[in-house]
């Protein structure tokens, strides 16, 4: 398959004039090679040479996905009806990426082209203890500030994921000065914010969502906890791994039960495929129990299958299994 690459009039997104997209989500876009080594890495590594070390791992099992926050989270918004447009910065090498999201209905005009740079990509090889040593190339992550929030039209509703550092500045600023509500979910680009960064994005956001990981560094930074935090803004959303979620909103603490997964394979984009259940929520004006459910159940069905963009349900599969998990319809 030969895609039209971006860059090309149909992904032109100073010119975009088409459908209004309710979620603008800014955030990185990915390709993920995974390799598994079929041993122990501590078999193969002294500790005491590691001052010298040199090592290769055979890696006959390997799988190149889809990935990147941004991509990940509209993907995961598709699959439940809603409406997002990924903005991000991608390179020469993205044309696969570009058929897997036309093939799959996702909206690419907001992607910019950065050229002579390669899309960011993660090499993760993992062993049979599922340590994992990963190599990271942002490439032309590096330039998302180049896209701005204003060049779409109708953004109703943001959202700032990891992404190249300035970028994440800017587009929370843009979407601020725009008046458009956003969620800031500083995800693994919190490293390279310090506590009056992090401040200023919640001063600016509207949401605000961690792992329990990232919001006990927000605290530590910030010197906020999530309940401090949740006067400042509509909500804050901490998931808790198996322990399901918590959301605190309007004075209250609101905890998510997990949804069961049916079989547990890769746990790999499990926050994303959550927040795009979020996004949906907020786009249908859901209440945070339901919206809460609804993304804790794209968590289960993302873990069923290996990879981040490699699940899929009807949407009236995924109400008969949310009945079922809650006891409710939707």
């Amino acid at each position: 398959i030969v895609a039209p690459r971006v860059g090309q009039s149909r992904v032109n997104i100073k010119n975009y004039k088409g459908i209004l997209m309710s979620a603008l989500i800014c955030g990185s876009m990915a390709f993920d090679t995974i390799m598994v080594f079929q041993d122990q890495f501590k078999n193969h590594i002294l500790p005491e040479q590691v001052h010298i070390l040199n090592v290769s791992f055979l890696v006959p099992e390997m799988r190149r996905n889809f990935g990147g926050c941004a991509g990940n989270i509209a993907f995961n918004l598709r699959m439940l009806g809603g409406d997002g447009l990924p903005m991000g910065t991608v390179g020469s090498d993205f044309g696969p990426y570009a058929a897997w999201m036309d093939e799959n209905e996702i909206p690419r005009d907001a992607l910019r082209e950065i050229p002579h740079s390669y899309t960011a990509q993660a090499y993760i090889t993992t062993d049979q203890d599922d340590n994992q040593i990963t190599a990271f190339h942002p490439g032309a992550m590096n330039f998302a500030h180049e896209s701005h929030v204003s060049e779409v039209e109708g953004t109703k509703l943001g959202m700032v994921s990891p992404d190249g550092r300035q970028g994440m500045i800017e587009h929370a600023e843009q979407f601020a000065e725009a008046g458009i509500p956003f969620i800031f979910d500083p995800g693994q680009g919190m490293p390279m914010f310090d506590g009056e960064d992090l401040n200023r994005f919640a001063s600016q956001a509207t949401w605000l969502a961690f792992n329990d990981y990232e919001a006990k560094l927000m605290q530590e930074r910030t010197g906020k906890s999530p309940e401090q935090l949740a006067r400042q803004v509509e909500a804050v959303i901490v998931t808790r791994g198996g322990e399901g979620s918590t959301i605190y909103a309007g004075g209250a603490e609101i905890d998510i039960p997990l949804a069961s997964a049916q079989h547990l394979v890769d746990p790999t984009g499990c926050g994303d495929a959550y927040r795009g259940g979020l996004l949906y929520g907020l786009q249908n004006g859901l209440d945070w129990d339901v919206t809460g459910r609804i993304a804790s159940l794209m968590g289960a069905i993302k873990i069923e299958h290996a990879g981040t963009q490699n699940h899929g349900l009807s949407r009236a599969d995924f109400d008969a299994r949310f009945k079922e998990t809650f006891g409710f319809s939707l």
